[in-house]
């Protein structure tokens, strides 16, 4: 079906033709991911699903990694801080062996390897650069051993071939990030925390001087129970910045030389981000001491500084601004936009000149196909407030038969502590361009809207994350908004199990999508990667004392209520959620005769990176709601093969 933009033709919600192609999510569009800046130089990261996912490490537009490198960090499974950059010397960790590389700019030099082979077994990451001594400080995770991967913070040589896999400076704890050494090179801050904790639970800043062979007089500086620590930055005069939520909302902080801690704000915002992956800063200073630091306020985010306790935003595009880095008076950053694809940009504080660097993708809609997000909030079971974003259809072309409400599509983040903004994306213009709404949940739980807020998730996932996001569909339903007979919810990972449990646990839903998705905890209590090992137990309870509750939220051991078809969509190296989880769950579908869809894609883990799995996975997702929700889809796609349907 074909539309004239100045005589729209009258269809169906749903059946609408879209410029929005499921190849468009993947073709010419890259991941961005942490970016920085290093005498004037612009670095970031480019995954590229056009070459199978590789992560390629790019400097003012020109590729510094050459095929076949990868650069991607497996430490706690999720990586992060893969690479760092100190004037013409690189460091990076490749993905397909762990072991950390460098290379000098401009040399004709192939990246060089400085740790051992171990067969992955030593990971790497966090990585930050001492050029003058030609030293390299990172976290190591050591999975040689029996039992859990040991953390340690380790200095590599540069110039050499780290046989023994580094020097070892901090061990002991649990988990350790944030290796940062002073201007002066004698001293060494990180953070640290231990089982059950996660790092936006309790975590400490430490400090100790560095040695020849180590470090020494090792001290606690500030954090502890129930006191989440991240980002340690020292400033040129000796003060330890960080973040800090002890007031509630995590905040900027000083730990001055004198021993003292103090708060540089204390405004009823969040700055920073859950630390799911190592080295992603929301704040830097300017050579003058100003600090530059994005926040949230209302699930609305700025950029802006800090003057007297005072943080002013600046008049900047943007919904969210992640991996702040700041160089003398220009501040580099990952900028998510309302009506265009996330960008790499530089802002020039002095001129007040942005920049935009790369952009994810160069796709632009066309007139009167965006649709414009609202933030919108509702009250769940509990009467308590809850936070979100709704995208309704949008097409120049077409509209909708009178009376005909559009179906929604409850769209859920990850974590469960992460968040959504009201960003644009073609994954949603895929939606809403073909007459869907979408609804993204700020459930209980999320980031940005306070620790408060975030801690109503404790022993409550499957609970509190299901109500606000049934409570929510049903809201939009009863504004008249969308169709209530219509619901469809979708999720991956952590938003993956929201989802099965929404579709067990309520009767709100006619259809879910399951992306690598949690069906049963217990079995993820018992079978998943060190960093996630004890997160269930302040979650849903300790693990075995707890079994019963395990079980009780389980959606696998609830399929007798389960009302409504679903899709599983789930790949078969992911070490996170192990695949066998969605085959249970498709059988248990299959056999209690409800429609159900299940799709395996081998050499993808938990998170899909290959355009030809990111293009099948959408339009399976579109095909299976088009066959259950009664419309014609208008893109000729491959049919799935639909059990029970």
């Amino acid at each position: 079906m074909t539309s004239s933009a100045s005589t729209p033709t009258t269809a169906a919600y749903g059946s609408w033709t879209s410029p929005v192609s499921a190849a468009s999510l993947a073709g010419d569009r890259v991941a961005l991911d942490q970016p920085s800046i290093d005498t004037g130089h612009v670095h970031w990261l480019e995954g590229r699903g056009s070459e199978g996912g590789r992560v390629v490490l790019v400097r003012d537009g020109v590729d510094l990694t050459p095929p076949p490198f990868n650069v991607r960090s497996r430490v706690h499974e999720y990586g992060g801080g893969a690479y760092t950059v100190a004037g013409d010397l690189v460091a990076f960790v490749d993905f397909a062996d762990q072991r950390v590389r460098v290379l000098t700019v401009g040399a004709g030099e192939e990246p060089r390897a400085i740790t051992p082979e171990s067969d992955s077994r030593l990971r790497y990451a966090d990585l930050r650069l001492d050029e003058g001594r030609r030293h390299l400080y990172c976290v190591r995770e050591d999975h040689r051993g029996d039992g859990e991967a040991v953390a340690a913070i380790v200095r590599l040589e540069v110039d050499g071939d780290n046989a023994d896999g580094g020097t070892v400076l901090v061990q002991g704890a649990d988990f350790l990030s944030a290796p940062r050494l002073s201007p002066d090179g004698g001293r060494l801050a990180w953070l640290q925390w231990n089982h059950p904790n996660m790092p936006w639970d309790s975590t400490e800043l430490w400090v100790a001087d560095v040695t020849d062979s180590g470090t020494t007089g090792a001290k606690r500086v500030t954090g502890g129970q129930d006191v989440a620590v991240t980002e340690p930055r020292w400033s040129q005069d000796g003060d330890l910045l960080h973040l800090s939520d002890e007031s509630g909302w995590s905040n900027l902080a000083a730990a001055r030389t004198d021993g003292t801690v103090v708060a540089l704000t204390a405004a009823e915002v969040e700055l920073g981000w859950p630390q799911w992956v190592f080295d992603r800063p929301s704040f830097g200073t300017t050579d003058d001491g100003t600090i530059v630091c994005s926040w949230f306020d209302e699930g609305n985010g700025h950029l802006g500084t800090v003057v007297d306790g005072v943080v002013t935003a600046l008049d900047l595009e943007g919904v969210a601004f992640d991996h702040v880095r700041v160089e003398g008076r220009t501040v580099v950053a990952l900028v998510d936009r309302s009506d265009r694809s996330r960008a790499v940009v530089t802002v020039d504080l002095d001129r007040g000149v942005v920049e935009v660097v790369r952009e994810e993708s160069a796709f632009e809609l066309p007139a009167g196909m965006l649709s414009t997000p609202e933030l919108v909030s509702w009250t769940n079971s509990a009467g308590l407030t809850v936070h979100g974003a709704f995208h309704p259809p949008a097409s120049a072309g077409f509209r909708a038969p009178d009376g005909e409400l559009p179906p929604l599509v409850v769209r859920l983040h990850g974590g469960p502590t992460s968040m959504t903004v009201p960003a644009f994306s073609l994954d949603t213009a895929y939606w809403t361009s073909r007459g869907l709404a979408v609804l993204d949940v700020n459930y209980g739980g999320s980031t940005g809207f306070g620790r408060a807020y975030r801690e109503r998730l404790l022993g409550q996932w499957g609970v509190v994350d299901v109500d606000d996001c049934a409570t929510g569909a049903w809201a939009m339903a009863e504004q008249g908004r969308v169709d209530g007979d219509r619901l469809a919810i979708r999720g991956g990972s952590a938003g993956g199990f929201t989802t099965l449990a929404a579709l067990t646990g309520t009767d709100v839903f006619a259809v879910g999508a399951s992306y690598f998705g949690v069906g049963d905890l217990e079995a993820l209590a018992r079978d998943t990667h060190k960093f996630e090992s004890r997160y269930l137990d302040r979650m849903v309870a300790p693990y075995p004392e707890g079994r019963d509750v395990y079980r009780e939220r389980s959606p696998l051991h609830h399929l007798e209520s389960l009302s409504a078809p679903m899709i599983l969509l789930q790949g078969l190296d992911d070490r996170v959620v192990p695949p066998n989880q969605a085959t249970e769950m498709a059988q248990a579908v299959r056999a209690k005769g409800l429609p159900v869809a299940h799709l395996e894609f081998a050499g993808e883990g938990h998170g899909f990176r290959k355009a030809e799995t990111i293009v099948r996975a959408r339009e399976a997702e579109a095909y299976f709601y088009a066959r259950i929700f009664g419309y014609e889809l208008a893109d000729d796609v491959e049919p799935v093969e639909i059990d029970n349907g």
